[in-house]
């Protein structure tokens, strides 16, 4: 589909969250031709899968894992352009015509949006602006920002890497070799539902580790666990 949008969403038991998250992308989308939406479930045991259904997605399954669902995802993508989106992300209004004028920039090879977070506080707009800092001045979004590049780039890079953690960042610099990543001043809103178990102070905390012991050359799968021991997300 020549200048078409897959919109990308990997979930697991997001019953909660997914039919916001693809009603929020229609919305913005009416009348705008060239958008599929792909659901990847990674065996949920909700009724994720059939409210992904009733609201017109394309639903597919894989093994659980986010980078190997979102990859499974573009596998069938039929749109020339990628959109991966977490699915407790909502999309702004336009950002098809956003994705488009970005990625036509010279010298920009992926893009991402600024990142509202959906809920009150003013720790959480400190985590908001930090984020957006990061995106921009290291060009390394994270995935909740909504990345998004041309297929044959993301084919030519073999994907996502499968990696337990990190793949968003690794997937970042990998096509920072290839271009610039420009990020929107529009903005997604995610869910504040992690930082909200966790607390907004030890998720940040935590996170500001994690990206320093990447940035070090700590191996992901490293990280992963001290992750998954430390934080408890």
């Amino acid at each position: 589909m020549s200048g078409s949008i897959s919109i990308i969403i990997p979930a697991l038991n997001e019953a909660e969250a997914i039919g916001q998250t693809l009603d929020a992308a229609r919305d913005s989308a009416e009348g705008v031709p060239g958008i599929e939406w792909i659901v990847v479930d990674g065996g949920s045991n909700d009724t994720t899968v059939e409210i992904a259904r009733s609201r017109g997605a394309t639903v597919v399954t894989s093994s659980r894992g986010r980078a190997r669902q979102m990859n499974a995802g573009a596998q069938i993508a039929r749109g020339d352009t990628l959109l991966f989106l977490h699915a407790d992300t909502r999309l702004p209004q336009g950002f098809s015509d956003e994705v488009r004028r970005t990625l036509a920039v010279p010298g920009v090879a992926a893009g991402a949006f600024s990142l509202r977070i959906d809920g009150a506080g003013r720790r959480l707009r400190w985590v908001e602006r930090a984020a957006n800092w990061r995106s921009r001045i290291l060009e390394l979004p994270y995935g909740d920002q909504g990345f998004f590049l041309k297929a044959e780039l993301f084919r030519s890079l073999g994907g996502f890497p499968e990696l337990p953690l990190m793949e968003d960042l690794e997937m970042a610099r990998r096509v920072g070799r290839r271009g610039r990543i420009a990020v929107s001043p529009l903005a997604v809103v995610t869910s504040a539902r992690r930082w909200e178990r966790v607390g907004v102070l030890r998720a940040t905390l935590f996170n500001q580790v994690f990206l320093l012991a990447y940035l070090l050359g700590m191996p992901p799968r490293r990280i992963a666990e001290w992750y998954y021991a430390k934080s408890k997300f």
